[in-house]
């Protein structure tokens, strides 16, 4: 009979998020995630296999975190300015909001890993793709309702849109100077007038 698991395994998950976030891949150390997530080695290597298997999770747990987000407000009821607005501002607020300066988790997966493992290369281009769709799916309601220029093509601004998101993203690990993010998402708003 197998024996029931003595930890919440999505709690373990979300602390090697943090754990691989603060450090990177390469840096953390299997006695680091024991040390990190308080489960014996031999717990983490039956649940969640070896370290690339856990790191490939975590990646898919901060994409279902934060991608969920931003679908949800692109297809909320808002005004489509709003809603673009609104996803600008969780960009930014998430990241300013961490003290240590991390930066985002995909983007650091995206340079550190991503180059020469196509299991993260995936994850991160599915995270890209969902961030530029939900931008996608607010221009086109705000081009059919009048909101938003069209003159530009919706997914050449949506591809726009998630080049600041970017921006913001790597930005966030050298500055925590709200006001700059502010310029940045107020001059990328001006774009869909």
């Amino acid at each position: 009979m197998a024996r029931s698991k003595d930890f919440d395994e999505e709690e373990v998950l979300k602390k090697a998020v943090c754990t691989f976030w603060h450090k990177g891949y390469n840096a953390t150390s299997m006695q680091d995630l024991v040390d990190a997530l308080g489960i014996s080695r031999s717990s983490m290597y039956d649940t969640y296999g070896d370290k690339h298997a856990l790191y490939i999770k975590a990646l898919e747990m901060y994409l279902n975190m934060g991608g969920n987000h931003m679908c949800d407000l692109a297809n909320s009821p808002a005004p489509a300015k709003q809603a673009i607005r609104q996803m600008l501002e969780y960009t930014a607020n998430a990241l300013l909001d961490d003290d240590q300066q991390k930066g985002c988790f995909m983007v650091n997966a995206e340079v550190e890993v991503a180059p020469h493992d196509t299991e993260v290369r995936d994850i991160v281009c599915k995270s890209e793709q969902r961030i530029e769709e939900s931008f996608f799916i607010a221009i086109e309601k705000g081009q059919q309702n009048g909101q938003i220029t069209s003159k530009q093509d919706a997914r050449a601004l949506a591809r726009f849109l998630f080049n600041a998101v970017k921006g913001i993203q790597v930005l966030a690990k050298s500055t925590n100077d709200k006001s700059f993010f502010d310029d940045i998402i107020n001059t990328t708003m001006s774009v869909l007038d």
